[in-house]
């Protein structure tokens, strides 16, 4: 019986996924009707559409730590390290921005923070290897660092949602402009991050097929992460 509400619980979050990134308001009515079940039976998942939004997150967060890891595997240069890991973790980001930016009203911008503390943890880990090694060079902490490199993904996904920078090159830019904040030049930068991309094994995470919809979240210039 568990197993069945299980997969229940997890058909309507996919489905909730696809309508949310369709339409931002999508409302509790309009994803039980997609999801080919009453107000009901959603309800019974999730309070509330605030909640059934926090579990969207964390779900993003889990998916955002699995790609992390995965990108980390077997390098040792902390440069290559650092440059795969936002490239692995800006293909999953790039599919669920519109829903970060809508998470912004449901999730507080310190509970984002804290889904994100155990990929902010790691990170902390490849960057104090690089600033030991000489490859990079900051005045900052690596917690610091930790967060500078977290905001350069959030701050690019602002910006692709307002429509200044083009999908395409976000990835690219976000491992770069990384790179870069540690003091590697943007030349080697460049190089090195078009060496990832040109083997294509940035990272093996899927983004979700529901990113099809690139419209503005309404308010989603509200975010200040």
């Amino acid at each position: 019986m568990a197993g069945r509400a299980d997969a229940n619980r997890r058909r309507i979050m996919d489905i909730a996924l696809a309508e949310l990134l369709r339409d931002a308001d999508a409302s509790m009515d309009q994803i039980a009707r997609a999801a080919g079940v009453v107000r009901r039976t959603v309800y019974g998942h999730f309070p509330s559409r605030d909640a059934l939004i926090v579990a969207l997150v964390d779900d993003v967060a889990e998916t955002v730590g699995a790609a992390h890891a995965a990108a980390l595997h077997g390098v040792d240069d902390p440069a290559e390290a650092l440059a795969r890991s936002v490239l692995a973790v800006w293909e999953i980001a790039d599919g669920y921005r519109l829903l970060i930016s809508l998470a912004q009203r449901s999730v507080t911008v310190e509970g984002i923070h804290r889904r994100l503390e155990p990929v902010r943890l790691e990170t902390a880990t490849v960057l104090q290897r690089g600033l030991d090694a000489g490859q990079f060079t900051s005045p900052l902490p690596v917690t610091a660092l930790a967060y500078v490199r977290e905001q350069v993904i959030f701050g690019l996904m602002q910006a692709v949602n307002e429509g200044l920078l083009p999908p395409e090159d976000a990835g690219r830019s976000a491992a770069v402009t990384a790179l870069a904040t540690l003091g590697v030049p943007v030349a080697a930068a460049t190089e090195l991050v078009a060496r990832i991309l040109e083997t294509g094994t940035a990272g093996n995470a899927a983004a979700p097929d529901a990113r099809a919809s690139d419209a503005a979240v309404p308010g989603s210039g509200d975010i200040g992460v």
